[in-house]
Order: C-alpha cells, then structure tokens, then sequence
C-alpha cells in the first residue's frame, strides 16, 4: 500500500527533472511572413472565331492582322511602369468538321505566352460547313481556360461570327452572366451589317457581359502600307533569327518553327512579316522553353541543366564558361537589333499614320483594338504615344 501512495510522487519529481533537462528558450518575436507578391499584371484575352463556310475573309483577316495586334498589346504599360504579361487563346467554332458531340468547337490553343504557337495555330485553320453555337463557345472558354482571379488583370473574350447569337444548347444570357461573375468581358464581333447584328442578339450578349459590340466587313482586304523603313527591318530580322540558340528536345523543332512563322507573315504581304519582325522586337516575345537566351535572362541555372546533346554543333565543345559568354554574346546582340528594329518602327509607324486614308471601313484589329484599349484603361493600363 504504501508503494503504491509513493508512485504520484515520484512522477511528479520526473516530470520537474525533465522539465529542467530542456534547453532554456530565449524570448524569440514571431515575425509574421509576408504575403505573395502580387502577380504581375495579365492581359489575358481569348478569340473565338466562326470557321463555318461563309468565314474564310475572317480567318483572312485574323492571319494577317495577328501580329498588328501583337504590337499593340506590347505598347501597354502597367501604372507602375512595368509590362503587362500577354496570354492569348484562341478556339474555332460551327465548323462541321469538328465534333457534333462537342458542338462543333474546339480549343486551338490555350492561353498561352508562345506567339509562335498561336500563329502556327491560326495559320493552319480552315473553314467548313456551318452550326454555329456562340453561348455554349463562350461557356466552354469560361469553364476550360485558366482564368487568373487578380482584379487588376484584364480579361477579355472576343467572338466574331455572323449566325444568330442565339443558336445551340447553351444559352447566351447564361454564358455571359458566367462571365460577368469571372470578371471576364464578352465583346461581339458581327460580321455583317451592325443593325442585323442588333437584331440577332450580338449586342444583347456583349451588354449582358459588360463588353463591346462591333459589327465589321469580314469580306474586306487588309490594307497595308509599304514604308521606306520596311527592308531594313526584314533585314534586321534576319540578323535577329541568328541569336536564338536551341536547346532541350523540343528546341529543333521551335527553331523551324520560328522560321515558319517567318514565311507565313511573308506570305501575307511584306508588312505583315515586318509586324511580325516588331513583335518579335518587343518584349512580349519571349521563348524560355526552347531558347537558352531568353532562358538564360529568366534563370541563370539553366545553363547548369542542359544536355549538351541537346545542344546546336557550336556549342556542344565548349565548357560551360565558353557556353556562358557565348549566350551572353548572344544577348547583347539581340538587345542591339531589337534597339534598332524599335526605333525604326517609330520611323515607320509615323509614315504610315500620315498615310492612312481618314475613314477606313472596320476590321477585325481596329474592332479589337478599340476595345482593349477602353478596357485596359478601366485596369489603369496605359499606352505610349
């Protein structure tokens, strides 16, 4: 029995002895972690393009306008100075050759930084047949893309087409008032004549989501105008295409592509190729996955990870200083024909501003234009003279 009483004191003294065996604690302040720096401003903005029967001049229109577009998006600048990142996605819709089970629609690309991506993408579209459902093309953007929740990004859906807007399973109003929630604008691009687009509902769904409604001549001829400074540019371009050094396994083949793209802005006209060769000027083109200079500029340890295998002949030999210059050599390059290539567009951009007939019928890049810059002013988004 008396074992037993002693049992509640001999717990007690070895809990004290372990108590006096911890290591003192200094009075140390919790200093509270600070929150995720915000993301950098988007512009994220999908294109929803009709590829039925009567649409080749849109898709036409869309070919040789993409990299006009591009350089718009690029001249915008954050309110702190900074650049807006770009992602642009793009889908087809009422074409028959598509899936019936899908609604005849499909994702072409998802948004996406890669400006190569998306116009080799554009390029290879055709058109075909006819049922056209603009309110379930819409929802399927809404719920399929990756739409980021920043208040300060600006998101945007455009969709051309010239069926009524009332077709499909999906209705409009439900997909623009899911937008609406997204905070994603529907702007309706009409291609045909403005009061049948009206009485069509076009306009009825851009007003639902907030957005524009536009209607334009699908059917006109894009009108480019040569400048003097067009040669030098092409050939600056050339010059530019000679710093992207390959890497990784895909690194080849985006090469070719790259030049591909090349050849299908030149196909268009001369100044679609040298809108191409501005873009590629601007800091909205950028090819970390496959280009060890603009990986390089991204992270530095990408050099450390590389299979020299996967590497262009002229740099397989070198060791991993030489390769480190010779990237760096590269970049400088580029900066300098970039540099040049900007400074010549100004040239070139005014020249064509005192060229430009005082009313030119719509298109499809002035429809877009007018309303990225009216939204992208609403997130404080600025453009330079």
């Amino acid at each position: 029995m008396k074992t037993f009483l002693h049992i509640p004191v001999l717990l007690f003294t070895c809990l004290l002895w372990l108590s006096a065996c911890q290591p003192a604690r200094s009075h140390v302040e919790e200093v509270p972690t600070s929150p995720d720096p915000q993301p950098k401003q988007r512009i994220m903005l999908a294109l929803l393009l009709d590829t039925s029967n009567s649409m080749d001049g849109l898709i036409d229109q869309a070919k040789s306008q993409l990299w006009r577009i591009v350089n718009e998006l690029a001249r915008a600048q954050c309110d702190d100075g900074s650049r807006p990142e770009i992602k642009i996605a793009l889908y087809e819709y009422g074409n028959d050759g598509l899936s019936s089970y899908e609604g005849y629609i499909r994702q072409v690309v998802n948004l996406s930084t890669d400006l190569d991506l998306i116009s080799e993408k554009l390029f290879s579209l055709t058109t075909n047949g006819g049922s056209e459902f603009c309110g379930q093309v819409i929802h399927q953007s809404l719920t399929e893309l990756d739409w980021a929740d920043n208040e300060m990004d600006v998101k945007m859906i455009f969709i051309a087409g010239n069926e009524p807007f009332t077709q499909g399973p999906i209705a409009f109003e439900k997909a623009c008032l899911l937008a609406k929630e997204k905070g994603v604008v529907v702007n309706t691009i009409f291609c045909g004549d403005y009061q049948e687009g009206i009485n069509t509902a076009w306009k009825a769904g851009a007003d639902l989501a907030l957005g524009t409604y536009m209607s334009i001549d699908s059917d006109r001829k894009t009108v480019f105008i040569s400048t003097p400074y067009d040669d030098k540019i092409a050939q600056l371009n050339q010059q530019l295409n000679n710093t992207y050094v390959y890497y990784g396994k895909e690194g080849v083949s985006k090469k070719s592509k790259q030049i591909e793209q090349d050849r299908n802005a030149g196909a268009v006209s001369e100044a679609a190729a040298v809108d191409r060769a501005v873009s590629k000027s601007s800091y909205a083109y950028k090819n970390e996955s496959w280009d060890l200079v603009d990986a390089v500029a991204s992270d530095a340890e990408v050099l450390e990870e590389i299979v020299v295998e996967e590497l262009p002949a002229e740099l397989k030999d070198l060791d991993k200083e030489a390769r480190k210059k010779y990237v760096e050599d590269k970049s400088k390059e580029r900066a300098k024909i970039q540099k040049e290539i900007q400074a010549l567009n100004s040239q070139r951009q005014a020249y064509i501003d005192a060229q430009k007939p005082e009313e030119e019928a719509a298109s499809l890049d002035a429809a877009l234009l007018k309303a990225i810059h009216s939204q992208g002013k609403q997130k404080q988004l600025k453009w330079e003279k």
